[in-house]
């Protein structure tokens, strides 16, 4: 059944200010994606940083194992002189 010329132009309104709504949400949306990528990259940023940080004290961490196991090998020795009553010679 065909529409009478006043149905087709309420028609075209209706779906024309449908159309409208529609790019009201996708621009909100848009907007709303900005905010998550500013929002990510900010975050992102951050953890750069904290890995970095992290990388600082990792180092850190390896020189203290280092000198750790120097130490446990000069204990080890001691002991051993100790244990076996040998005493070190030298001045």
């Amino acid at each position: 059944m065909p529409l009478t010329p006043a149905a087709l132009q309420l028609r075209v309104e209706q779906n024309t200010n449908d159309i409208a709504s529609i790019y009201e949400i996708l621009d909100g949306i848009g907007r709303k994606l900005v905010e998550h990528d500013d929002r990510f990259d900010a975050i992102d940023r951050r953890l750069d940083g904290i890995d970095g940080r992290l990388d600082g004290i990792d180092g850190r961490l390896d020189g203290i194992d280092g000198r750790l196991d120097g130490l446990s090998s000069q204990m080890a020795e001691v002991l051993g002189l100790l244990r076996g009553g040998v005493r070190p010679v030298g001045p």
